[in-house]
């Protein structure tokens, strides 16, 4: 159990802050590539799940049996497709990635008005306190990239990121009816993971509501195709690196005869402009200084778009984050859930700040920093109390029942 506990923990950290870094990096110099990025995260998790989810039949694939029927699947697919596709859209407009970690932590208040307009939910002074506070939090957060880089551009540089604020918004309503919906998805289909009925799936119930969140959702990407098209032409014409594999001695005798090899470079160039040679066989300079490679060593070139190896490691470090989420939602208590959620944004928020991982400078540009770190801290603390109001209230309501 420990073990278990401290992988899905390891995930949660290592995937999630770690994915937040590549996001940055790619958002930075492809702002506009949020619907590439949010193909590639959903087909890799769909591919991983495939095999547990997919039987093979006489008649083609089959999907194996489900907990929950496919319908509130899709309405759920539906929502979780939305908020995924406008929150990488919203770098598109000048949103740096602390206002983006922060104003995302902001849907509490989202979640408390739906709440209270759709489901008839009552809350404690405490809670609205809390949320209030969050919300204060999220303001100033908000306000501390509102700064425009130039007088001059003033206008249409304070439109532009007013246009990512209203995105991120709408993705935080979509992300509040999301929950609702789940809410009522599982009182309505409930069960526990160590119930009889559980033994007749071949799978957990984590894995099954991640696989149907994103495989529902691959076709709705037809309609950002044009998008798609565009942002992966945009990254493939862009700088190339260049990638190098040695090749083993007894495979180089065999291929050095028949390749036309170009005399050796005294050094490789990680990235370089784009050339028409996609895979090439090449020497190394004066490499004969290290006791395992010689001057006669034979070397496979690999040249990519600089922008692939960052996009493959953000959708592996999202299917990783997204693992260890949904683990760690089946093994510990809500309040546990959004307590250690709040501690690994935190950690992202440090990460993206005063680390600077992920982008050429270390502060964001155009931010007021006093104005960010206020904001961040109210919705760190909002949150931290509105969970522990929360507790307290639930726990109350146990001991009167």
């Amino acid at each position: 159990m420990l073990a278990e506990w401290l992988t899905t923990v390891s995930f949660v950290f290592g995937g999630c802050c770690s994915n937040a870094i590549t996001l940055e990096q790619l958002t930075s110099q492809f702002p506009r590539a949020g619907s590439l990025i949010t193909f590639c995260q959903f087909a890799i998790i769909s591919i991983q799940g495939l095999r547990r989810h997919i039987e093979w039949t006489p008649y083609g694939p089959k999907l194996r049996p489900r907990r929950i029927p496919l319908m509130p699947y899709l309405v759920q697919v539906v929502l979780f497709y939305l908020v995924s596709l406008l929150n990488n859209a919203a770098f598109a407009y000048r949103i740096p990635m602390a206002v983006h970690i922060i104003f995302r932590s902001g849907g509490l208040v989202v979640s408390m008005i739906l709440g209270w307009l759709f489901a008839g939910k009552t809350y404690t002074t405490f809670q609205v306190l809390s949320v209030f506070i969050v919300t204060l939090g999220v303001v100033l957060t908000t306000l501390s990239a509102s700064e425009p880089s130039s007088n001059m551009m003033h206008e249409s540089s304070a439109r532009v990121y007013l246009t990512g604020i209203g995105i991120l918004t709408l993705a935080l309503v979509f992300s509040g009816f999301l929950g609702l919906v789940q809410d009522y998805t599982y009182s309505t289909y409930g069960r526990k993971p160590d119930s009889k009925s559980d033994q007749a799936f071949a799978t957990p119930a984590w894995q099954e509501s991640m696989f149907y969140l994103h495989f529902l959702a691959l076709p709705m990407f037809v309609t950002v195709r044009k998008d798609l098209m565009s942002q992966f032409h945009a990254l493939s014409q862009g700088p190339v690196a260049s990638y190098t594999i040695s090749v083993p001695p007894s495979i180089s005798a065999t291929l050095r005869p028949s390749l036309s090899i170009p005399p050796p470079s005294p050094s490789v160039v990680p990235v370089h402009p784009k050339s028409s040679s996609f895979l090439s066989f090449t020497n190394v300079g004066p490499l004969s200084s290290s006791p395992f490679i010689d001057n006669e060593s034979l070397f496979l070139r690999l040249q990519l778009p600089a922008a692939c190896f960052p996009l493959l490691l953000n959708t592996i470090t999202q299917l990783l984050c997204a693992v260890g989420v949904h683990r760690l939602t089946t093994q510990v208590s809500s309040l546990t859930v959004t307590l250690i959620l709040v501690v690994r944004k935190a950690v992202s928020l440090i990460l993206s700040i005063v680390v600077g991982w992920g982008r050429k400078a270390r502060q964001p540009e155009n931010v007021n920093m006093n104005m960010m770190w206020s904001g961040a801290a109210l919705v760190m603390l909002g949150t931290f109390g509105y969970s522990l109001a929360t507790n307290a209230r639930n726990s109350k309501k146990q001991k009167s029942e």
